[in-house]
């Protein structure tokens, strides 16, 4: 919905409220509508505004509320707002607007930092109490909504993009060694806290954190969920787990259509976008925006699946655009793209999910999208070989099938600067698998995968495009409800019929069996799978420029062999090594910019 950002100051002076202004400035893009800094002690805060509810200047950010003796800066959408709202004034507060942000603000002061239990929605806030000076930070439980920091002495800056606080000036920009791991080991993800960059971190998911005004804080996460059978669902049959799941998406799905402007839908042609559809026009939704991008075939492979997003917006009567990107446009658009990510993302519908944005903003400001069934209800093709392994053995299954490249083809990639000694990647996955609260192997996967690697790759990956444009994403299927109903559901329904099984056969009687049954397919992109032309030629160049020779990231002889052969070697979900380590180069020139 908007950009968020701030400064707070420990050691006596005032807050560089210039630095402030131009965080909020480069947060533009993502809150078009308006924007305000707001100062107050040893605070300031800043906030870009995209108006979804309450469209009048009431709902303007920061918002300060001198008798609670708050101020606020809120970044997304509260869905259960108008139930908090109806709550609290029934507990003596008053509202001057209709917006949810002045309901977040209300119940922070009823319920202090325990207000992020009564959430239901997608959110990063930051709330200043003015007579203590402390400042809390929270984010949603499954992290839809980013908050970056940069912490140096006697100060703390945050933002809703990493391009904000370069922004604001002083960042270190040296290269974290244990995230360039991560991101060569896990197509590019690098979990929280970490960022490419060692200056900059990032507040984990279901994480409230509260800043005191002497610089000290604590942290706490507030959500886990548990990914093991149930004893209330002991005795459930199949069909049971089949009409629980979708009425628990049914209710994701209706909450994600509050807002007083439209709410259209991403429409892929696959079964967890069709069944979005399918869902609000069985709740009366008429004329429902859709839309859905193709691009040109290059390499053998197809660049659209028009033909399924064809047949559902068919079937239940969308209003639909079909959004065809060409070659001649699909070059101009990398650079951009690239410029627009938080962090580097090598995943190739980047490209698309821009593209997409740009065309949709000029429809619609907020979208639902299918993002994240996947990872929640084991669509990808790495779960099944997990089946049946033992419990102890989970992690290093996990990583036979997942991971890009071993801790050894790493060191035989990076050059000795950026080498590091030890597999941090492997611990980290041993680390989190080895939690409790995962019953199987094949859970242990998808808790890591749904609250760890969706975070930092699909997600991020939507919220960033999307928001380049000005465009709110929802992505229903991580309604935290309905997370945690789906981590209880027994693994072999949702493996079965090649991935998802126990949603596709909740979907069949709402969606066309073409729709259901159909191979499982991906954003097709087929000119940045398939590096050739102008885009290999951006590559080449960004890897021979002076700053990657200053840089030094790589071994020169592995580089070599990578832009010999563009398209053979490929990361586990199918792009091009060569594209993971040129986006990376590409980035960090980008944001050298800044």
């Amino acid at each position: 919905m908007c950009g968020l950002c701030g400064e707070i100051r420990f050691d006596g002076s005032s807050p560089d409220v210039g630095a402030v202004e131009r965080m909020t400035e480069a947060m533009t893009t993502r809150g078009p509508d308006g924007g305000g800094v707001h100062v107050r002690g040893a605070a300031a805060l800043g906030h870009r505004r995209l108006c979804i509810i309450d469209l009048s200047s009431r709902g303007s950010q920061p918002m300060v509320d001198e008798e609670l003796g708050l101020s606020l800066v809120f970044n997304g959408c509260v869905y259960n707002y108008q139930q908090l709202r109806t709550e609290l004034a029934g507990q003596g507060y008053r509202f001057t607007s209709t917006s949810d942000s002045e309901v977040v603000l209300k119940a922070f002061h009823r319920w202090g930092s325990d207000c992020v239990q009564h959430f239901v929605g997608m959110f990063a806030l930051a709330v200043l109490e003015h007579r203590s000076g402390v400042l809390t930070l929270a984010r949603d439980r499954l992290g839809i909504k980013p908050l970056y920091l940069a912490e140096s002495p006697g100060r703390l800056r945050f933002a809703s993009s990493v391009q904000a606080l370069l922004a604001g000036g002083g960042v270190d920009t040296e290269l974290d060694r244990v995230a360039l791991h991560h991101y060569l080991s896990f197509h590019s993800v690098v979990p929280a806290p970490r960022t490419i960059y060692r200056g900059v971190r990032k507040l984990p998911p279901a994480t409230v954190r509260v800043v005191q005004p002497d610089g000290t804080s604590s942290e706490h996460r507030y959500w886990d969920p548990v990914f093991a059978p149930s004893p209330d669902r002991a005795d459930w049959s199949a069909r049971d787990w089949q009409q629980a799941l979708l009425d628990s998406l049914r209710t994701a799905v209706s909450r994600r259509m509050v807002a007083d402007v439209p709410v259209g839908v991403l429409l892929s042609g696959g079964i967890d976008s069709s069944l979005v559809v399918a869902l609000l026009a069985e709740q009366g939704q008429r004329d429902l925006a859709t839309f859905s991008i193709g691009f040109d075939s290059a390499g053998g492979e197809s660049g659209d699946e028009y033909a399924y997003s064809d047949l559902v917006a068919n079937t239940f009567g969308t209003a639909h655009h079909q959004i065809h990107v060409d070659s001649a446009r699909l070059l101009p658009a990398v650079e951009p793209t690239i410029a627009a990510m938080g962090e580097p993302m090598v995943s190739h519908d980047c490209v698309a999910f821009f593209l997409l944005s740009q065309e949709v903003s000029q429809h619609v400001k907020v979208v639902q999208s299918g993002q994240g069934a996947d990872e929640v209800l084991g669509g990808y093709d790495w779960y099944p070989p997990l089946l049946g392994v033992p419990r102890a053995d989970a992690s290093e299954a996990y990583r036979a099938v997942f991971v890009d490249r071993p801790h050894d083809a790493i060191g035989s990639l990076l050059s000795a600067e950026y080498h590091l000694d030890h597999d941090v990647s492997a611990d980290f996955v041993r680390a989190h698998q080895q939690r409790p609260g995962a019953s199987t192997a094949v859970d242990a996967a998808l808790r890591l995968d749904t609250t760890v690697m969706l975070v930092d790759d699909p997600v991020k990956r939507v919220d960033t495009m999307t928001m380049a444009w000005g465009l709110e994403a929802r992505v229903p299927f991580l309604d935290h409800q309905f997370v945690e109903l789906a981590a209880t559901c027994p693994p072999e329904l949702k493996l079965a019929s090649g991935g998802k099984g126990v949603l596709k056969d909740a979907s069949r009687a709402l969606l066309p069996a073409a729709v259901v049954d159909r191979t499982k397919g991906y954003f097709p992109v087929p000119g940045i799978r398939h590096l050739d032309g102008g885009v290999l030629e951006l590559v080449h160049d960004a890897l021979g420029s002076r700053s990657a020779r200053d840089r030094a990231l790589y071994r020169p002889e592995a580089l070599e062999k990578l832009l010999a052969t563009p398209n053979e070697d490929r990361t586990t979900l199918g792009s091009s090594s060569l594209w993971q380590v040129a986006v990376l180069e590409m980035w960090l020139q980008t944001m050298e910019r800044f």
